[in-house]
């Protein structure tokens, strides 16, 4: 029953998080958040992109390799595809796969 509870409740949260925008700015929306939907979104995907290769040991073997291939294949898949999902899951496939074997 707790659980039901919690779920119920975090469920609500959530919605109610997400329609908040459209119930604050009904009318139009100013312009600071407008130009803060464009800039950050790729922002975050940089602190995203820094935070995972921060603890790469470039200078030992195998010197990132994985992590750049996997890198290229999310942008490469990204550019092409255009489908987030896709792309995240075969990069970690590819980085799971280059981790067991080099």
């Amino acid at each position: 029953m707790k659980a039901a509870v919690l779920v119920a409740v975090m469920s609500a949260v959530t919605i109610l998080l997400r329609a908040l925008p459209f119930l604050v700015f009904r009318k139009k929306t100013p312009a600071y958040i407008v130009y803060l939907g464009k800039v950050l979104p790729p922002a975050i995907i940089g602190m995203l992109v820094i935070y995972c290769l921060k603890d790469v040991q470039w200078m030992k073997a195998p010197f990132g390799l994985p992590e750049l291939v996997a890198g290229v294949c999310v942008a490469a898949l990204q550019i092409w595809r255009r489908n987030a999902v896709t792309s995240i899951l075969t990069g970690t496939v590819i980085y799971m796969l280059l981790i067991r074997v080099l």
